[in-house]
Formats: C-alpha cells, sequence, structure tokens
C-alpha cells in the first residue's frame, strides 16, 4: 500500500513548525522508522507531514545541571555512541545496544520513539526510569512534562495536536548507583516480549533510591513504585529479590498474543527481575559505612 494524500513542509524552525502543526491534522518527520510504516498501511492520515530535520540545534545531546538533554533529531545511534551517556547513565548506554537494527538506529530518533509510545520499546521505559521530562513546543509556547504524565497508553501521549517535542531531559543517576538492564526478545533486534531495567545505590549495605521499569508487559511502559518501597531499606538478598519478583509478577497482567502467552510473559517478568535486581546491587557502589 502507498500512504494517503498529504502536503509535505520542511521546517525552518521550532516557531514554523507549529505554525504548521496548527492549520491541520499533521505529523512531525524526524526519523520516521515508525511513522513512515504506518503512513504506508494508513494507519495514520496525515493532512500535513513537516519535516524538522533542517531545525539548527536539536541534533545534540547536552549537560543541563542534574540532567542530560537530548534533542528531537538524536537518533539512536548517537545515543549510543555518546560519551555524556556513557559516563553519566550507563544504563541508558547499555539499553542502547538492544535497539533495533543499524539502518533503524542510523535514523531513528530517541524523542521521536518516546513520542511513538510504543510499549515494547526502549525509550518510553528509559524516560520513564530516568524520571524523564518532555519538553513540548506549540503556538501557544513552550511546556514541561513528566515521562509519567505524557505516556498515556499504548500509541498514545499527552501531546496535543498542534504541539511538538523539542528535547527529553534524562535525570542522571547519584554517583555509586547500580543499574541493570535486562531484555528477553525471540532474535536480537526484535521487539522484547519483556524487559526490566533497574537502579539502586548502596547506603550502609541496604538498598536506596530504588528505582524499577518494565516494558513489553502492559499497553505501556511501567514503573512499579510500591516494588520500589518495598525495597528500600532493605538489604540485597537473593530473598530480597525473590520477594520483589514475586510481588512484581502480582502487579501486572500481561497480554497474550502470537508471540507470548500472557503466563509466559509474567513467568519472564518475574526472572529478568530477579536478575536485573541482583546486577544492580553488586553494581553498586558503597556510598557510607563500610566498603562495598
Amino acid at each position: 500500500m502507498k500512504p494517503a494524500r498529504f502536503d509535505y513542509v520542511r521546517a525552518e524552525s521550532i516557531a514554523h513548525a507549529v505554525e504548521v502543526l496548527a492549520g491541520g491534522d499533521g505529523k512531525v518527520l524526524a526519523g520516521g522508522q515508525s511513522l513512515m510504516p504506518m503512513m504506508n498501511f494508513r494507519l495514520v492520515k496525515p493532512s500535513v507531514l513537516v519535516d524538522i530535520n533542517r531545525i539548527p540545534d536539536l541534533d545534540r545531546i547536552t549537560l543541563a545541571a542534574d540532567a542530560l538533554r537530548l534533542g528531537a533529531l538524536v537518533r539512536h545511534r548517537m545515543t549510543a555512541e555518546d560519551a555524556l551517556v556513557a559516563r553519566h547513565i550507563p544504563v541508558l548506554h547499555g539499553a542502547m545496544k538492544h535497539v533495533a537494527h543499524l539502518t533503524v538506529r542510523n535514523r531513528g530518533t530517541f524523542c521521536g520513539s518516546v513520542c511513538h509510545a510504543d510499549p515494547a520499546a526502549e525509550m518510553p521505559m528509559m524516560t520513564l526510569l530516568l524520571d524523564g521530562t518532555i519538553h513540548i513546543a506549540s503556538p501557544r509556547g513552550g511546556r514541561a512534562m513528566p515521562a509519567r504524565d505524557f505516556l498515556t497508553g499504548s500509541l498514545a501521549t499527552a501531546l496535543e495536536p498542534d504541539e511538538m517535542v523539542t528535547a527529553v531531559d534524562l535525570a542522571i543517576p547519584a554517583d555509586g548507583t547500580g543499574w541493570a538492564f535486562e531484555e528477553f526478545s525471540r532474535r536480537h533486534g526484535d521487539y522484547a516480549l519483556a524487559a526490566v531495567a533497574v537502579l539502586m545505590t548502596r547506603v550502609d549495605g541496604r538498598m536506596r533510591d530504588v528505582r524499577i521499569a518494565m516494558m513489553g508487559i502492559a499497553d505501556t511502559a511501567l514503573r512499579f513504585t510500591d516494588v520500589e518501597a518495598a525495597l528500600e531499606g532493605r538489604e540485597g538478598t537473593p530473598a530480597s529479590f525473590d520477594e520483589a519478583a514475586t510481588r512484581l509478577q502480582a502487579c501486572i497482567e500481561p497480554n497474550s498474543d502470537l508471540s507470548a502467552s500472557a503466563d509466559y510473559r509474567r513467568h519472564l517478568a518475574g526472572a529478568l527481575a530477579r536478575r536485573a535486581l541482583a546486577e544492580a546491587w553488586d553494581r553498586a557502589r558503597e556510598t557510607r559505612g563500610e566498603a562495598a
């Protein structure tokens, strides 16, 4: 199939882009790795395609206070290879190795993936894990929104039709934070059947600032704040990790599809969570008290 008829505008600035979006049912073209197939199958039929690839300064990763800011044209490959990402947010650096295939990573963008909000994509989950902030422009000006409010469902966000995402801020974890990223898919680069990411620190031999996010097991990426709270202040033991994995499994209601049954996804979620919690604990450096 071919896409339905549409107009094409090459935006010269953010103001130009949102001006065009205000005039109709438009879509922003950055990498196009999800948008163009959906247009070809006529799952989306924009009246105008707004190409932002010529807007300057959107293809940068910058250090902003206690966060990394990824512009709207930062490609997956840039994120995977960037020295600031590797130094300040190693869990994101590790996750990017699992993203699709080389040709997709060369064009697809981090912000575009967050906007697409696929429940089995790594970028929305990592944005949740890292307390991300979404920067949004519209004809009315700019606004910022926490990732937990931005991601509303499968392929659904809080973005208005005349808005575009200009950048995503990802909070930099504290020094000594342990991390882990575990994903299972049928083949490398395929969408995950389940994946989990964990951050934690060690203080006096106990877990602190625990964060757990998961994808592939619901209509959107998830944070497990109740499980995180239950682990806070606990010793990092196999028993603690087993208990957390069991609690996590009780929180989720996976769907069955052609790739996996709900029961299999629930089992997989628990197994990946146990592994990730143990790995993050091992990576965490003691920040107070006895040596790690």
